[in-house]
């Protein structure tokens, strides 16, 4: 009987490839000291194995971290916020109307101020219930003049009954003017007066019945002539400038009302100031290709405060 010879187990065993082999890298004699990303397993090994040059990379890497950490928050402070924007002494005063004369710094825990008050700019002629100043003085003199007690056969000029009608006459002329004061003080009025004691400084502020009379029209094109405008037969209330500072009002002290309490819940609120938000950036929009590099566009932005985030970006609150 001829004798068994074993077969093959398994074919997989033989290399059929044709190729040639790839020869493998030499390997370098120099350790590894930086890389893209190291293990945690060679960084154990290189802190033990020399751990001064260890101690130096990482010192290396925190100040890179450090100056990556100042770059950014240097771009964000730059971008500002897509609802306040960037801080202004204008926008400031709009939470007192414009009757505080210095700001109010924010406090630590136990009260003590962490940045000196700077001054904000005021208007004092702009009282409650939509009175100014000029009108209150001018019915205050008039009323006193019409109050003043008038000489009589009883009562004539220089005897002491007429002194005594004058003196009654002075106090209550005062304890009138008093009253009058407090109700036409901004301190006193609610949320709805300061809106609309704000809108009368934006239409003061913005209005190009007022700007026009110091800054520079926009540069024409060349063979474009400059067209007459119309005498205003009032205030400027519509343009787009003071549209903007009416929303960034109005905004600001929504805002303000949704960081208080429970307004985290009023959805409702939220939405309202979604809206504002949008119809301001659609006028930034609109100023942005009509006005840009203008005195006007200029003077609008550093008054309000008015970062590329108000208006380039898509806005989500």
């Amino acid at each position: 009987m001829p004798p068994r010879i074993p077969g093959v187990q398994r074919l997989g065993t033989f290399s059929l490839c044709l190729r040639p082999t790839v020869k493998p890298a030499t390997p370098s004699l120099l350790p590894v000291t930086q890389t893209a990303s190291l293990s945690q397993k060679e960084k154990k090994r290189l802190a033990k194995q020399d751990p001064y040059r260890w101690a130096q990379m990482q010192q290396r890497k925190a100040a890179h971290l450090k100056i990556r950490e100042e770059i950014e928050a240097a771009r964000a402070q730059q971008h500002g916020d897509p609802i306040r924007g960037i801080q202004t002494p204008f926008v400031e005063s709009l939470d007192s109307a414009g009757q505080a004369p210095l700001s109010k710094p924010p406090v630590d825990d136990d009260g003590n101020p962490l940045e000196e008050p700077h001054p904000l700019p005021t208007s004092p002629h702009v009282l409650n219930n939509l009175v100014h100043k000029d009108e209150l003085d001018s019915a205050v003199e008039n009323a006193y003049t019409l109050t003043r007690p008038m000489e009589s056969d009883l009562a004539p000029v220089g005897s002491e009954e007429y002194q005594k009608q004058l003196e009654l006459h002075e106090q209550q002329h005062a304890r009138a003017v008093e009253a009058i004061q407090r109700i036409t003080h901004m301190d006193n009025g609610s949320a709805k007066d300061r809106l609309h004691a704000n809108i009368r400084r934006c239409v003061e502020t913005f209005g190009r019945h007022e700007t026009d009379l110091f800054l520079r029209p926009k540069a024409l094109s060349r063979g474009q002539e400059r067209e007459e405008k119309p005498v205003r037969g009032g205030p400027d209330t519509g343009s787009s400038e003071v549209q903007i500072a009416i929303l960034t009002a109005k905004i600001r002290a929504l805002a303000n009302q949704l960081e208080t309490g429970r307004g985290y819940k009023d959805k409702v609120g939220k939405r309202d100031l979604r809206l504002m938000l949008h119809r301001r950036q659609k006028l930034l929009r609109y100023m942005d290709r009509k006005e840009r590099g203008s005195d006007r566009w200029k003077h609008m932005i550093e008054t309000l405060g008015l970062s590329p985030a108000t208006w380039k970006e898509q806005i989500t609150t």
